[in-house]
């Protein structure tokens, strides 16, 4: 007969009861308890990951219903593609909507009913995805793309405006746990975090770096740079890029 883990250790501890005083015993009981309350955020194992992204815990619903199975996302609703993404920035976007510094309704309780290891196991099963680009029905006009391209290679220089390739990388590929990839997010995502940034609603960024830029950018160039990296192709997590 097949016996659970806690069943079998149920047994061994009465088996080993006979040779141990109750002060030994209740020794015994305090430490393997006391340790396993400390390991517990993070005895979540990898493959748990996959298993919380596509059904959610008793407390927080399936990342999948919103982001995708892979990560994809649905650009229709502008809910971002997570796919391929570094696994510190996921970690730390979590760890921002669980602690405050991040807010959206639909985020912030989720990421609250995770622990710190389920968030890690999370970030790191999208990390390890490279789904296909999901396309917008609505494509974007080449002229905005095209003006989208030069702000983010080149910036606007007479406006002190950097370039945000020089965070984000040459090919939007992303840069370390900070700077996340662009490349083939959907633009809907990309234009209202930017909005969220200029109206202050978003603060989790490094020496509120994102918070400058947004600043000095017009509706025009927030559509513009979201419809130019919503256009490029994914780059795939194998290239190193962004992790």
């Amino acid at each position: 007969m097949l016996q659970s883990p806690g069943f079998a250790f149920l047994i061994t501890i009465e088996k080993l009861t006979p040779m141990l005083n109750l002060a030994h015993l209740a020794r015994l009981l305090l430490t393997i308890g006391t340790f396993a309350c400390l390991l517990r955020p993070h005895l979540v194992m990898a493959g748990d990951g996959r298993d919380i992204a596509l059904r959610g815990t008793d407390t927080a619903h399936a990342c999948a219903s919103c982001h995708g199975e892979a990560g994809e996302g649905i650009p229709a609703n502008g809910y971002p593609r997570l796919s391929g993404m570094s696994a510190g920035y996921l970690v730390h976007q979590l760890d921002s909507f669980a602690d405050g510094k991040r807010s959206k309704v639909v985020m912030t309780p989720i990421a609250k009913a995770l622990t710190p290891g389920e968030r890690r196991s999370v970030a790191d099963y999208y990390s390890s995805q490279s789904s296909a680009k999901v396309y917008d029905q609505q494509s974007a006009d080449e002229k905005l793309i095209a003006r989208g391209k030069d702000i983010a290679l080149r910036g606007d220089w007479s406006n002190a405006l950097p370039g945000c390739s020089q965070c984000h990388g040459p090919l939007g590929e992303g840069v370390g746990n900070s700077f996340p990839a662009l490349a083939a997010q959907n633009a809907r995502y990309l234009a209202s975090q930017l909005h969220r940034w200029k109206n202050g609603e978003r603060s989790s960024d490094p020496n509120g770096l994102m918070t400058g830029i947004a600043n000095k950018l017009d509706d025009a160039d927030i559509a513009a740079v979201a419809a130019y990296y919503a256009s490029l192709p994914v780059i795939k997590p194998n290239s190193g890029a962004g992790r």
